[in-house]
């Protein structure tokens, strides 16, 4: 069998702005890179040199001339861009980055760009636009509710619903919910703060309030949807893994006509007392096979947060599996 071979390679872009843009500040990026692939990348000035085996060098050649060209294409990148790059590197399916950078799925209150991160996203929203309920299953930092929002706010301008509920259950995660100081909703909107936090961003501030003053935007604990049959809305369930059986079967069973409903969650973060099952986990099980729903599982390797935040979880995933 034939020894891998070293080899030495020499990425040259075509401006120093580029070449900024595409190392990094300090060269954080490269170092990044370099965390992932036994591959030395050095800044020259105009370029960057690589060194290393052949297929690693190959490889992160062609992971630098993707990043290269979204940066070309007046794209800005960012760490998370860097990250999702190598992780579709790492999984063989780099030679599809590029295209989820080509369509904007929406402008947020800044005019910035929001863009689909990876596959895994990919297929989220894909399901979002041709399933009436989409549950999206994974850890923190994959950008589940965050996409949701997005997709909610995209059908609300398009006149597809007349209506945008949020909603999650005001479960206590080792804190007491009866200390908090206020009134019911000062109790319960820390627990929505996320929810809040993508409108925000998305519509701003001034914007969102004015939507909820009209109830156009509907911010309330799961319990607030007993009783009711939510048509022509699109309807978001946040932390769907601390409902119980019974709340996700009165969630579910909401859905009225020409309406959506998206249902996020992380069954490995389930807070519910006295080892209560999660309503979330015996969805899984029961509804798999009808036609209309629709489940997207996400992994540690689609968080689109600080990397260190991958490694964590990662490292958490492999102790529990130890016990």
């Amino acid at each position: 069998m034939a020894e891998t071979m070293m080899k030495n390679t020499y990425f040259q872009t075509l401006n120093s702005d580029d070449l900024i843009s595409l190392v990094g500040v300090n060269d954080q990026y490269l170092k990044l890179i370099q965390d992932y692939f036994d591959v030395e990348l050095t800044n020259q000035g105009d370029g960057i040199s690589l060194k290393g085996l052949e297929p690693d060098v190959l490889l992160v050649e062609q992971l630098l001339k993707s990043l290269s060209n979204l940066i070309s294409q007046c794209v800005k990148i960012n760490g998370s861009d860097v990250m999702s790059a190598i992780k579709m590197a790492q999984k063989g399916t780099l030679d599809y980055f590029e295209d989820l950078y080509q369509k904007i799925l929406i402008r947020d209150a800044k005019g910035k760009p929001i863009r689909i991160k990876n596959l895994s996203q990919a297929h989220y929203v894909e399901a979002i636009k041709h399933h009436d309920v989409v549950f999206g299953i994974g850890p923190a930092g994959t950008g589940k509710t965050y996409l949701a929002v997005i997709m909610a706010i995209s059908a609300f301008k398009r006149g597809e619903v007349e209506r945008i509920i949020l909603t999650r259950p005001a479960v206590e995660a080792g804190e007491n919910l009866g200390f908090l100081p206020g009134d019911l909703k000062d109790k319960i909107d820390p627990y929505l703060r996320p929810i809040y936090d993508a409108l925000y961003a998305i519509f701003g501030t001034e914007a969102t309030n004015r939507l909820m003053e009209r109830e156009i935007i509907e911010i309330a604990p799961l319990a607030y949807m007993r009783g009711r049959t939510l048509d022509s809305a699109f309807v978001i369930l946040d932390e769907a893994q601390n409902t119980t059986r019974s709340q996700m079967k009165m969630f579910l069973t909401r859905l009225g006509f020409d309406s959506k409903m998206i249902v996020n969650g992380d069954i490995t973060q389930v807070d519910l007392p006295y080892n209560a099952k999660s309503g979330l986990i015996e969805a899984k099980q029961r509804l798999q096979d009808i036609s209309a729903i629709k489940f997207v599982n996400f992994s540690a390797n689609d968080v689109v947060r600080n990397p260190v935040v991958t490694k964590i979880i990662e490292a958490y995933e492999k102790n529990e599996e130890q016990e």
